[in-house]
Parts: C-alpha cells; sequence; structure tokens
C-alpha cells in the first residue's frame, strides 16, 4: 500500500518548481517506509511506499521495466502475483515485489493485463516510447484515484488533498455535489465535492497523451456476472465455503507482521477462523473495546479468540477516549464524510501495536443480505394493492402520516407512499438518505435541487426498466447497496482512516470472483431471513452459535450525548462558519440546531454531524 502521485503536461504546460514534492508530502502518512520522484519530459511521478511485499529497497518506486522503457507507480497488492510471476518467467525480474510483476505483466499483455489481476490497486504506467501514460483502478474501487484535467495538465493522486495542494484546482464545490453530500454524506463517484477534482471509477483505465488526450475505458463491471445454475444447496454452500476461503488465504501473503480487525461479528470472526486454519501460527487479532459494557462486543471476540487460540489484543478505550480522538480523526479525512473516525480509532491502535496489515470483514453484509433493505425491498414491492390507488391519491394520507408521526421514518414512509412506480431504483433512493429533498430546500440557498444520484446509478446499474438484467432480485440489491453506499462511503472511509496510520486494510469479501459468485446465486439459496443465512450456513462448523444467533449490533456510541455537552462547542464552531459560506440557509441551520438540541425526532445526530464534518472539512481546506 502506498500513495501516487503524477502530472502529465500537455504542450502548453511546464513542470512548476517542487508541486510533485509538495503533493509527496501530503501524502507522507500513506507512505511512510520511502518516498520517490520520476521526471521526464512531460510527465511527473512521485510515490510514498509502505512496504508490504519485499520491503528492501529494490522496490522503491518509481519502478523502471528492465528494458527501461515503462515506469509505475502502484498503490495496492496483486494477491495473484506469484502465480502470474510463474507465466511471465521470461522477464528478468530484479526485485521479488508485486509491483515488478504488473510490469511484466504490462509489458507482454498491455492493458489486458487488468483481467488476469486479482488483488486491490490503482497504478500508472509511462510508456516512453509511446509517450502514453496509462492509468487504473481496481475492480471494486478499493483504492482511490483522484483526477484533475485541463487543456494543460493532468494531475492524479491517491489523495484528493494532494491535488488541491498544487493551487489548480478551483477549490469550490458544485451544486450537484453540494446536494448529493447533504442527501448521502458523501458524493458519488466520478464526481467529488470539489467542481474539478473527480474519481477514476472502480473496473475503469484511462489512458493520456498529446494527440488523443483523456479517454476512459470500463473493463469489469458489477453487472458483467451471470445467474448459475446449482443442483442443490449443498452445492451452493460448498461453492461459497470455497470461495471465501480461496480469497482469505490468497490474501495472507505479506512480509511484514498482520493481523485481523476482530468485532465478534459474523464476518470478522468467519476471517479469523478461516486465517487460523490457514497457518501454521497464531494469528494476531484485535478488538476495539470500551469500558462501558453497553458499547462494547468485548464477550464475542472473546469467544472467537479463544476458539481459535489467537494472539488478542483488546485496546481498551473509555467513550471519552474516542469522543477525544475525534477532531484529530476528521483532519484526516481525505473527502468529507459523515462516518469514519471508527475506523480512524481502530487502525491508530492495531498500528501501535506494530502491525501494518489487517484484514476486514467490510462487504459481508453487501453480498450475502446483512441489512434490513434485503427484506424490506422485496416486502414493499409485494405490497401490490399499493398500486392500484394513484399516485395522486395516496400523496395527501402520505403528507398527513408523515406530519402525525414526526419520525425520520415517517417522513421516508410517505415519501415512499407518493412514488409513481416501486421499482428498486424508486424505493433504494430512500434507504440511505440523510436530509430529505424537503429539508435540503429549506437549507442551502438554491431553489431547485439536482437530480438524485442514487436513483440514477441504480436505475442505471440494475433498475428494473432496464432491459437484460437477468440477475437475481437480492443481487440487485448487493449491487445498489455495493456502487453507492459501500463504494463511496465504507471504502472511502476505511482508506482514508487507515492509511492516516500507514495501515494496510484487505478486504477478502470483496473478491471479484467471489462477488461474482454470490451474485449469479438464486434468492432461494440466499434468502436472509436471518442475517446472511447462506455465509453462515456455510461454514457452520467454524462459527459458533452465539456469534450468528444474536442481534446486530454495530459500533453504537453516545454521539448524541456528546455533541449536546463535550462536543458542542465544536459543532457549534462549525455550523457557525456554514452560515457565513454563502452556500447555506443561516436561520435554517440555526433552526435545526436547537430542534436537535431540544431532542425533535427529525433532527438526529447523524443529520447534525453531517453538516459539522463538511464544514469542518470546507475550512480546513480552504474550500469556497
Amino acid at each position: 500500500m502506498c500513495g501516487i502521485n503524477g502530472i502529465f503536461h500537455f504542450q502548453k504546460s511546464k513542470p512548476v518548481a517542487g508541486e510533485l514534492e509538495q503533493m509527496n508530502r501530503i501524502l507522507a502518512h500513506r507512505g511512510p517506509d520511502a518516498e520517490g520522484v520520476f521526471r521526464e519530459n512531460e510527465i511527473e511521478f512521485g510515490h510514498r511506499r509502505l512496504s508490504i511485499i519485499d520491503v528492501s529497497q529494490g522496490a522503491n518506486q518509481p519502478m523502471t521495466s528492465v528494458d527501461g522503457n515503462l515506469v509505475i507507480v502502484f498503490n495496492g497488492e496483486l494477491y495473484n502475483y506469484l502465480d502470474l510471476k510463474n507465466q511471465l518467467s521470461d522477464y528478468s525480474y530484479k526485485t521479488s515485489s508485486d509491483t515488478e510483476v504488473v510490469l511484466a505483466a504490462y509489458q507482454k499483455w498491455g492493458e489486458h493485463a487488468l483481467r488476469a489481476f486479482n488483488g486491490i490497486f490503482s497504478f500508472a504506467i509511462w510508456d516512453k516510447s509511446k509517450r502514453e501514460l496509462f492509468i487504473a483502478r481496481d475492480r471494486l474501487g478499493v483504492k482511490p484515484l483522484y483526477y484533475y484535467l485541463t487543456n494543460d495538465v493532468f494531475v492524479f493522486s491517491s489523495s484528493l488533498k494532494s491535488i488541491l495542494s498544487t493551487n489548480r484546482s478551483s477549490r469550490k464545490t458544485s451544486k450537484s455535489s453540494l446536494v448529493d453530500y447533504l442527501r448521502y454524506q458523501t458524493v458519488h463517484a466520478p464526481d467529488t465535492i470539489i467542481e474539478d477534482i473527480f474519481v477514476l471509477m472502480p473496473g475503469h483505465t484511462a489512458k493520456v497523451d498529446e494527440e488523443n488526450g483523456f479517454q476512459i475505458k470500463e473493463y469489469w463491471s458489477l453487472t458483467q456476472a451471470s445467474p448459475k445454475n446449482f443442483k442443490s444447496a449443498k452445492d451452493v454452500k460448498l461453492a461459497v465455503r470455497n470461495q471465501v476461503t480461496k480469497s482469505v488465504e490468497m490474501q495472507l501473503v505479506a512480509d511484514v507482521p498482520f493481523g485481523a480487525f476482530l468485532s465478534g461479528g459474523i464476518d470478522s470472526s468467519l476471517l479469523v477462523a478461516i486465517m487460523s486454519q490457514a497457518r501454521n501460527q497464531k494469528t494476531d487479532t484485535f478488538s476495539v473495546v470500551f469500558k462501558e459494557d453497553q458499547f462494547s462486543e468485548k464477550e464475542f471476540a472473546q469467544i472467537i479468540a479463544k476458539k481459535y487460540q489467537t494472539n488478542h489484543h483488546e485496546i481498551e478505550l473509555s467513550v471519552n477516549d474516542f469522543r477525544d480522538l475525534i477532531p484529530e480523526a476528521l483532519s484526516f479525512m481525505d473527502h468529507p464524510s459523515g462516518d469514519g473516525p471508527n475506523t480512524y480509532i481502530v487502525s491508530k491502535k492495531t498500528h501501535e501495536a506494530g502491525i501494518k496489515m489487517a484484514l476486514s470483514g467490510l462487504g459481508g453484509d453487501e453480498l450475502f443480505g446483512g441489512y434490513s433493505i434485503f427484506n424490506q425491498l422485496p416486502e414493499l414491492q409485494q405490497k401490490k394493492w399499493l398500486r392500484s390507488f394513484p399516485a395522486y391519491a395516496r400523496r395527501p394520507f402520505a403528507r398527513i402520516y408523515g406530519k402525525s408521526k414526526g419520525t425520520v421514518a415517517s417522513t421516508k414512509i410517505a415519501a415512499l407512499m407518493s412514488l409513481e412506480e416501486f421499482d428498486i431504483e424508486d424505493i433504494y433512493q430512500f434507504y440511505r438518505q440523510v436530509f430529505m429533498d424537503e429539508q435540503i430546500i429549506k437549507l442551502i440557498n438554491y431553489p431547485n435541487l439536482t437530480s438524485n444520484r442514487v436513483f440514477e446509478i441504480v436505475r442505471d446499474q440494475v433498475g428494473y426498466r432496464r432491459a437484460g438484467s437477468p440477475l437475481p432480485r437480492l443481487s440487485k440489491i448487493s449491487i445498489a447497496e455495493m456502487s453507492t453506499y459501500m463504494e463511496n462511503v465504507l471504502l472511502r472511509d476505511a482508506d482514508q482512516m487507515s492509511m492516516a496510520h500507514g495501515l494496510e486494510l484487505r478486504v477478502p469479501f470483496l473478491d471479484h470472483d467471489l462477488v461474482e459468485l454470490a451474485f449469479g446465486i438464486a434468492d432461494n439459496y440466499k434468502n436472509p431471513v436471518s442475517p446472511k443465512k447462506l455465509l453462515v450456513e456455510s461454514f457452520t462448523d467454524l462459527l459458533p452459535e452465539e456469534i450468528y444467533n444474536r442481534p446486530k449490533m454495530g459500533f453504537v456510541l453516545p454521539y448524541e450525548i456528546w455533541m449536546k455537552n463535550e462536543l458542542k462547542s465544536f459543532c457549534e464552531e462549525r455550523l457557525n462558519w456554514l452560515k457565513d459560506s454563502g452556500h447555506f440557509n443561516a436561520s435554517e441551520l440555526e433552526t435545526i440546531w436547537k430542534q436537535f438540541l431540544s431532542g425533535n425526532k427529525l433532527i438526529t445526530w447523524s443529520r447534525i454531524w453531517t453538516l459539522v464534518v463538511l464544514a469542518n472539512w470546507m475550512k480546513e481546506n480552504d474550500v469556497k
């Protein structure tokens, strides 16, 4: 894992002294082990290294191919690099790194090498003979890649802040991005909170040269999976078991100490179980536990640690310790998000224990139905009687219902009842919405809101109006989750918060072969009558019943209490900054803050926190 930077100068542009070095400095926390720079005519590469595979200096980057023609900066891990190295045995390797295997594969296969890669990555390769820049991002978007493009330059980086440091960007937020953030506590790719900085989409590549400019191409998609034909439930469970196990075992390659996050939930417990069986040594496991029992999953993590005899590390915090670290966590946010401090604290403590790589259970809920939406959406679509009443007839009742209950849930139900259609894109858009549209209209000084990005993404990916989408309904919900919330909140936060401490997170549930398998499984096998039923039943011999037969707890902390007391001034200072920004209605901000303090059910702590985080990020990064 590392941080990469680069600048391609078109003919009108000339390098700026110290610009690339400044970009590298912004990335220092992502790669504390080494720094490198490459310059040649129109191209500049910068790299910060976190050494995981082949920790020798010879594997530092930028790295040049043996023939001197290709130069690479690489961020990530190629899990199947040893297999590929055997296939590419005619290359004269100078290191034992996975980065050099990427070079060898690209030299032989060109952009088709991406089809052979199994890993998490973003990288750039400069071809000297073609004078061409090639960039790529992994299939699921685990590793970030931001870019800025004008007629003069193409700038890319692992960090949005690194691009901002060049002072080339406008540092302005756009109307559509601001509305998107208020709706969903994030901005959906390819857009960012900054109007002229973008994200290379997962499963995409791009080429840049003087003649053709900037050209993007897709090489993999979440929707390319096809339905699988299994003869029995036993065959399905065996296939799931084999693929999950293969994914975990493949991701255990490293030349540094590593371990696993162990919350005591199904996903992390299963990873630890498989790791323990695959290795000849004890697995290091890490759990953040709280002195206050009501916030701690300590007992469940201990059950797994004891069963598999791990070297278990309990990192005990008080809720006040956690609270005090929140401002520090926000300072490392590369892009504003309503979530993230949880991963920051766990990563910080794991790194302090001497660990440089850890496995995370992220992705299990999305693949195997761990969220309520997997039950709620199909149930709602089965209520055919709703369609017997036209939308105009339902709307008055919906408004009355929403106002009478006065809760966040009732406002979303009212919005659902007013829909013309009940397809997946229509329903799903409300599931993770933070501020509803009528609230946003009051909050910001825009007369009309932009289109709903989640609706558009789900419609274009798996919407029922989209022709030729053969995947099962539960798989379509998985795709909706993974292409919106997971990609733009969970993965972004996992990367920026773990790399703040130079800790690499690997996510075995997001192995693309496992994803394609899971998407192809029929609903009757995957139906989550209990959370992640298929996953649990595929590993009942490894998971104690206490782990899977209990309510889902999550990482619940008393944010509301803190924001009304110890963090009150912190929140007020940032809300006041928003009032003066020109984007927000100052009186409405004051109203919702008072409503929150008074306990209004429509203004939960998470809605206020979304605004606080946005203000903090814009203020720290001088965003207009």
